[in-house]
């Protein structure tokens, strides 16, 4: 094993690299292993015709991916393909997201067509078809999203109001297992001409057991006054199933809560730790998983409808109790953090998924 050396992960997976000129090392940047060749005189260094035929070379090749291939299989590579306007997130060779910053018609960001591993849609399409999909909500529903009805008086939920990507803070960046990029979106006012509030956005892409988690994480810093956060039901992070997965569609789509309620009308104004929405799709135990992180400053209420809509609220204390209602104030100067996860799964049976693991993981980190 001294012939071996570990290096980081590389962001995709590649055929063998050569260092140069007279090096003696192969590098297999998927595999994050350096093999040194012992036979220097057979191998002449860095000469790939000779790596080869080196005896040496190979033996040293087949029993590192002896070693280390099957524990790195199970780590697919995060990788990102820009688009005009938009970022398409890969694991592996299938594309499982688009991360769309800049659409005319919808006003803010947000990931569209999302996918399972096995390249199975789980959101509903955007836009809907007519005849294949519900098409309630269009260019409000467009896959996942997080937005908020009221923010200090303006709708950027329903679009009233723009939310506007001003650049990358963090370029994309991949590796085998995770992958990461931040943005910073700016809140226009309803007529554009000032700034309600600036949030720097913190997305991480995680490979976890049966699929994938990501990782939302953003801090608000108020413009030119206190920024307010009112109490609507269109408040949070929004996902929309894909339409055979809704409960009102009768396929087997249903709605669970970390306190074991099921579908919209046990689900809906609970607080949960995380809520699931899942059903057979295509021979598999096919959903999302939203959750909540335990730091945030308190509990989410579900707003979870059977026609394949859900979302998680800290913010709507009298839209969904009647209580007293909600105005979160963050003073001028001072930052606001939210955290939330959409976990993107897929087994063969609703027995092989546990939610309540995915979020202790989950609520035992922190993003990056």
């Amino acid at each position: 094993m001294s012939n071996v050396a570990r290096s980081a992960p590389h962001p995709r997976p590649l055929s063998p690299e050569y260092r140069g000129e007279g090096s003696n090392i192969l590098r297999f940047p998927a595999y994050s292993a350096d093999l040194r060749c012992v036979d220097t005189n057979a191998c002449k260094g860095g000469d790939s015709r000779r790596w080869r035929t080196c005896g040496s070379c190979l033996t040293a090749v087949v029993a590192v991916i002896s070693l280390i291939g099957p524990a790195v299989a199970a780590e697919p590579v995060v990788s990102f393909v820009p688009r005009p306007g938009a970022l398409t997130i890969r694991l592996d060779d299938v594309d499982v997201a688009n991360y769309v910053y800049n659409d005319e018609k919808v006003p803010r960001p947000y990931f569209v067509h999302v996918k399972t591993t096995s390249g199975n849609q789980v959101t509903r399409q955007h836009p809907p078809q007519k005849g294949q999909d519900a098409v309630d909500h269009e260019g409000l529903h467009t896959g996942i999203w997080l937005s908020f009805g009221d923010l200090s008086g303006c709708d950027y939920w329903r679009l009233k109001a723009r939310t506007e990507h001003v650049r990358f803070t963090k370029p994309p960046m991949g590796a085998a297992g995770r992958g990461s990029f931040a943005v910073l979106n700016r809140y226009l006012t309803t007529d554009g001409k000032g700034t309600v509030c600036e949030e720097t956005c913190h997305y991480q892409i995680s490979c976890i057991a049966g699929g994938y988690l990501i990782d939302i994480s953003s801090e608000f810093r108020p413009g030119n006054a206190d920024l307010v956060f009112g109490d609507q039901e269109e408040m949070g992070l929004g996902v929309r199933m894909v339409t055979a997965l809704a409960v009102d569609r009768g396929k087997g789509g249903r709605i669970l809560d970390s306190a074991g309620r099921k579908n919209g009308q046990a689900v809906w104004g609970q607080t949960a730790q995380w809520c699931d929405y899942s059903g057979p799709l295509a021979g598999k135990w096919t959903g999302l998983t939203v959750l909540s992180a335990p730091e945030n400053f308190r509990p989410s209420w579900d707003h979870a409808r059977d026609y394949g809509f859900l979302a998680v609220n800290p913010f709507g204390r009298n839209a969904f109790t009647k209580q007293e209602p909600s105005r979160h104030v963050i003073k001028k100067g001072e930052t606001f953090h939210l955290r939330f996860g959409v976990a993107v799964h897929e087994t063969a049976a609703e027995a092989d998924y546990k939610p309540a693991d995915v979020y202790r993981d989950f609520a035992s980190k922190k993003a990056d």
